[in-house]
């Protein structure tokens, strides 16, 4: 099983800045796809963090990602526009989109925005997050490449599919981030990883059986041979399959849907990614006074947090509250990498003729570190 070694955040941070810029992206852009990535691992998000950087760098290597590429606003009003991404880096394009999402709620109330021939972005959280922390209420989804089979279906047809949410509130803000598959692609890599079996319940082989061999499944995703990953809920309607199933095609509405893109099936083929985006920011102010709201849902969280625990447990979680703790951790104990994640980073490295040793050393002498809490 592989083993997990631990880096400070601030060597990561440079490693990611330096690779970005000999890409060739500006310092500007370097700093905001860097943000992006670190923001999953503070919040313990592994597999949206330093993992997905292989992702880019094969994306980056084959044109699907255009590095010189520019958003362009193809169609707008007041409170809403639709921005073409010209392939470009999928973390810039949409800091860009929900900065238009912003600006518009900042004068109209609300913004919402929707972007077409995008990449991956990251973790749609970093975004909703952007405007809560303007004072806004943000939401950000997005498509991705088929992963999830539709309910009663052996075949992926629609993306992970995430759906975001963040709101100001005290002690810390409200986040949620989730896609609307059982868990994101990203998960299933990490168990391929770790050479682990796959939970029972997460994923279907090409013929619409369970399965728990993570290579096989993302191997099928890839080839399109059938299964897949199964919606919140599994696989039967029993659990709840179809309302997962329905939250994804409402995240394909906002995104691929309304700005005339490619919808999940058709994304990620030969050197295009054609991923689309849907971002939405909301002004409290246009409700009522926007600290009362504020103080209002910070008492209701504070009434779940002491609401009463089932047997055998000591605490109730407010989303947002363990990726609050978990960057504290963080910040002060370092980040735990992966080893195949670091030899991921160091075959970038030398493609890109950095020097990997001034941040990795002598790999094997690599040790290993556990977090303290339960992130």
């Amino acid at each position: 099983m592989a083993r997990y070694l631990n880096y400070p955040v601030e060597l990561l941070d440079r490693f990611c800045m330096e690779a970005f810029g000999r890409f060739g992206f500006t310092e500007e852009e370097s700093r905001i796809i860097t943000d992006v990535l670190l923001l999953s691992d503070l919040y313990g998000i592994e597999s949206h963090g330093m993992q997905r950087l292989v992702r880019y760098h094969k994306c980056i290597e084959k044109g699907m990602i255009k590095v010189e590429a520019k958003p362009s606003v193809v169609f707008e009003t007041p409170v809403s526009a639709v921005i073409d991404g010209n392939d470009g880096m999928g973390q810039l394009i949409s800091h860009f989109a929900m900065n238009k999402a912003i600006e518009k709620a900042q004068k109209s109330g609300m913004g919402i925005v929707t972007v077409r021939n995008s990449n991956h972005f990251g973790i749609a959280g970093y975004y909703a997050k952007m405007a809560c922390d303007k004072g806004l209420i943000g939401l950000a989804c997005t498509n991705s490449e088929a992963i999830m089979v539709p309910t009663f279906g052996r075949m992926a047809m629609i993306g992970s599919n995430p759906i975001a949410c963040c709101a100001p509130a005290e002690p810390y803000p409200f986040f949620f981030d989730a896609s609307t598959c059982v868990v994101t692609r990203g998960k299933l890599e990490m168990y391929n990883k770790m050479g682990k079996p796959l939970p029972h319940g997460w994923a279907l082989d090409k013929n619409g059986h369970d399965s728990t061999d993570a290579a096989d499944v993302l191997k099928n995703i890839v080839a399109k041979n059938g299964g897949g990953i199964v919606p919140l809920g599994g696989s039967t309607e029993t659990l709840g399959s179809h309302k997962g199933y329905g939250w994804g095609m409402v995240c394909e509405l906002f995104s691929s849907i309304l700005s005339m893109g490619m919808t999940s099936e058709k994304c990620m083929q030969g050197t295009k990614g054609g991923i689309c985006h849907g971002f939405m920011a909301i002004d409290p102010a246009i409700f009522g006074s926007p600290e009362d709201i504020k103080a209002h849902f910070s008492a209701y969280l504070e009434t779940l947090r002491e609401s009463p625990k089932a047997d055998g447990q000591d605490r109730i979680y407010t989303h947002g509250e363990k990726e609050h703790f978990a960057m504290e951790d963080r910040k002060k104990n370092g980040i735990n990498v992966n080893e195949n994640t670091v030899r991921e980073m160091i075959d970038m490295a030398e493609y890109l003729h950095m020097d990997y040793k001034a941040y990795f050393g002598d790999f094997k002498a690599g040790e290993t570190k556990m977090f303290s809490g339960n992130y």
